[in-house]
């Protein structure tokens, strides 16, 4: 399959100009002939929280989500990024997927806040994991912070997933922690893990870049600086079966020793 990830600058709170830039890249991802297209975490608006109420959209029937399902069907590809969107309870930080059929999937509500963002303030905490069965097979969803929490890709693992997408904010100082974490979340999962970050600049953080595609044996198949652009890539699912069989971590787990 051939993805795409959209690392682009975010205009705070502007979702009418990020939809605008956003619409070139679905433009230019579907002339690449891109199954899957990737935008960065909350990039409709980024995060400007303290309007969260204000900003928030319905899932499926609110402008944004009306736009991508529109967008994905017009130009035949899949679309996920996450986006502020209402559900119970609250405000969610959340990742729908758009299909070129008119699918409508999830959305994955991002299930870790963090704090130093002051979404645990702002945002509701999702309550369930984010795996979809998809045409290429089982895909797991996070959002950014989620990479620092490897229990919850390894569920996905062990359920059949070959593939994480990773929608993110990501800011400095920290990009030595992204590039590490993201390889090591597919190195001991045995999965392509497709990360895409923001760049540039809010009021208060400054964004890392360095979206990139590694695979299952945590080698890179692209990255890119800190510039915006859109990375693409193919990859080859069947790589996850080879690794796995090669290396057979999972059959050899002892989970009975790991419990608490």
């Amino acid at each position: 399959m051939l993805l795409s990830l959209a690392q682009i600058d975010i205009t705070l709170g502007d979702r009418d100009a990020n939809l605008e830039r956003g619409h070139e890249l679905v433009q230019e991802a579907a002339r690449t002939g891109s199954d899957l297209l990737v935008f960065p975490e909350l990039w409709t608006t980024g995060y400007d929280l303290e309007r969260a109420a204000e900003l928030a959209e319905d899932v499926p029937d609110g402008f944004t989500a009306r736009t991508l399902a529109a967008w994905a069907q017009a130009y035949g590809l899949w679309i996920t990024g996450s986006f502020l969107a209402r559900g119970e309870g609250g405000v969610y930080n959340a990742a729908p997927l758009f299909g070129p059929g008119g699918e409508v999937l999830g959305p994955y509500c991002k299930i870790h806040r963090f704090g130093l963002m002051a979404e645990d303030q702002w945002l509701q905490a999702g309550q369930q994991p984010g795996l979809l069965d998809l045409p290429w097979g089982k895909t797991g969803l996070a959002i950014c912070y989620d990479l620092r929490f490897p229990e919850l890709f390894r569920s996905y693992a062990l359920q059949g997933a070959r593939l994480v997408l990773l929608p993110s904010e990501w800011p400095h100082p920290r990009l030595a922690h992204w590039r590490t974490l993201i390889r090591a979340r597919a190195i001991e999962n045995q999965c392509f893990v497709a990360a895409v970050n923001r760049v540039g600049s809010d009021r208060a953080n400054s964004f890392c870049g360095h979206s990139a595609l590694i695979d299952p044996w945590g080698e890179t198949v692209v990255e890119v600086d800190e510039t915006p652009q859109l990375l693409t890539a193919a990859i080859d699912l069947d790589l996850a079966d080879a690794v796995r069989a090669r290396i057979p971590v999972f059959a050899d787990r002892r989970p009975d020793l790991y419990s608490l």
